[in-house]
């Protein structure tokens, strides 16, 4: 897993405050200079909107510095078309947070493929994980979300995987076996299969 810099992807329409929006990219942008955070919306009125309330919390932000360093290199604002649309770009990002705030957060969720920690609906913001509702908040960054998932207690377990065939089975996949070993070239491993199989080599 990759766990930093923190990162945000919101996805939005009119339904949600533009004030709500503007807090929950500052949220994760006053984390670090290489923060990002990101709105996806099918909402140009609402883009513009979003993009002047960050101007006036970012003034009153004691972190605004920071903030600011983030925004300006990894802040972005996107208008799409629909929300099929937000969707298909907010898995491009896979991104270690993801909140859906959109009129339906439930039909959102069943198109979300990539992302570490999806918040719902307009009054469930990203601090909400981080503090209180008790989800894991290790969280996969840079787009691992794509093949990583949260920390768990899966991640502190030694697991061993084991196998067993009868001599019948063998001999029914034998031939499969032995063609891909020896595609590769290894000739050894085919002759491990082969010489177990009916016929094959002594």
């Amino acid at each position: 897993m990759i766990a930093g810099p923190s990162e945000i992807v919101i996805v939005a329409d009119e339904t949600c405050p533009v004030s709500h929006i503007a807090a929950d990219l500052l949220s994760q942008a006053e984390h670090d200079p290489a923060a990002m955070a990101v709105l996806i919306t099918d909402s140009p009125t609402l883009a513009e909107q979003v993009n002047q309330e960050l101007q006036v919390q970012l003034e009153a932000l004691p972190r605004k510095e920071i903030a600011s360093q983030a925004m300006e290199r990894f802040g972005k604002i996107v208008v799409v078309t629909d929300l099929t649309q937000a969707m298909q770009v907010a898995n491009r990002f896979a991104p270690e947070h993801l909140e859906l705030c959109v009129s339906n957060p439930w039909q959102a969720l069943e198109q979300v493929r990539h992302a570490g920690s999806v918040f719902l609906g307009a009054y469930t913001p990203e601090p909400v994980g981080d503090y209180w509702a008790g989800a894991n908040h290790t969280l996969p960054t840079a787009g691992s979300a794509r093949f990583s998932s949260p920390l768990s207690v899966d991640d502190f377990l030694k697991k061993t995987q084991f196998m067993y065939y009868t001599q019948n089975q063998l001999a029914q996949v034998a031939e499969k076996i032995s063609r891909f070993a020896e595609f590769e070239g290894l000739d050894a491993h085919s002759r491990s299969i082969r010489i177990r199989s009916h016929g094959g080599p002594k």
